[in-house]
């Protein structure tokens, strides 16, 4: 049975040439050939307002720019965030997309106690992460802090379950051959859906 996926290009520059985009484009080639479906959603083409109090967070709708982004992440059994590593997390606008579509009104019921249920529950994620210092600086001197904030305090908290990620470090000195293996890594995963 074909996966659904729903794949986030969460890098905030349109230019088509950067890295982040050229992975989403092979994962996403992975995914078509292997005939599972795939919905994408390009965080910098989307037109949102910052979430910018509890009040609009618990009882305003969710901004139309975002609606079908919402009802995407609905569709998904399995999403793949493709972020560059900012001063050592997601940029701002990866964060505000989450913050947005993540509430009460989107992805999340209240009920009559109060509290919240979330719609996403037991889905699956990648996260897909370019960087430029190497991996294992990240991983082990920085404790990976950027990947487990995203994991933890953003899709857990939806109760999306981080299945696996692939980080690629030194994207600015990489050369033609490191990329096209890359790309090749990201087809692969997108065949498999993973």
């Amino acid at each position: 049975m074909p996966s659904k996926i729903v794949l986030i290009q969460g890098h905030p520059d349109k230019d088509g040439k950067r890295l982040c985009r050229q992975l989403a484009d092979a994962y996403a080639q992975g995914v078509s050939d292997a005939g599972h479906q795939l919905r994408r959603i390009d965080l910098a083409s989307l037109d949102f307002p910052l979430l910018a109090s509890q009040y609009a967070y618990d009882h305003e709708p969710i901004p139309p720019g975002l609606a079908g982004a919402v009802a995407d992440l609905l569709w998904a059994d399995h999403i793949v965030l493709v972020f560059p590593l900012w001063m050592g997390t997601m940029p701002a606008l990866v964060k505000a997309f989450f913050e947005q579509a993540l509430r009460p009104g989107g992805t999340f019921v209240r009920d009559d106690k109060g509290g919240a249920q979330s719609l996403l529950a037991g889905r699956t994620a990648r996260l897909v992460v370019t960087m430029g210092m190497p991996v294992p600086l990240f991983r082990f001197w920085f404790g990976g802090h950027g990947l487990k904030l995203i994991k933890r305090s953003i899709l857990a908290f939806a109760g999306i379950r981080v299945v696996r990620h692939s980080l690629f470090g030194l994207v600015d000195t990489a050369g033609p051959d490191r990329i096209r293996g890359w790309l090749d890594e990201m087809r692969r995963a997108g065949a498999s859906a993973h």
